[in-house]
């Protein structure tokens, strides 16, 4: 795979993937590593994901929505639920195969920073890594996501 041109350097970004669907998990950290992000942890459940949280820092999440027992969006209103945690602030991609306009302004008013409808394309995850990453302030020059936006 050729990896899209992106505006950083994500040697240093952490990612945290959760998604139920390990194949999807799978194709999102190929991708993640053809970009050069060699730090990729998986979970795959809403609970797993917020153990990781709570046991390291995370630069950026990619989540699905549909999930059992509790989904992607129970996920976001939970991060973004304490304005005082570190996680009210990580950047957030929600991967949906839901695209109605809808969804996309519920998964915003939760606290979603960049929608991405699936199937997804490495251009089209490139692309919203980009635009999610321009919203943040230090991602650049410290490889970390500050954990607030940037204005």
């Amino acid at each position: 795979m050729t990896a899209p041109e992106l505006p950083t350097d994500l040697s240093r970004l952490r990612v945290l993937l959760v998604d139920d669907n390990a194949a999807l998990r799978g194709a999102l950290r190929v991708s993640l590593n053809a970009f050069g992000c060699a730090q990729v942890i998986e979970a795959d459940t809403v609970d797993r994901a917020l153990d990781v949280l709570a046991s390291r820092p995370v630069d950026l999440i990619i989540t699905d929505w549909k999930m059992q027992p509790r989904d992607g969006l129970d996920f976001v209103r939970t991060l973004r639920r304490k304005p005082a945690s570190p996680t009210a602030f990580i950047p957030v991609i929600m991967l949906s195969g839901y695209s109605d306009r809808q969804r996309i302004a519920e998964a915003t008013a939760a606290g979603v920073d960049t929608f991405l409808v699936k199937p997804f394309t490495a251009a089209s995850l490139a692309g919203a890594l980009s635009e999610t990453l321009s919203r943040f302030s230090g991602h650049a020059d410290t490889g970390h996501a500050a954990h607030s936006p940037a204005n």
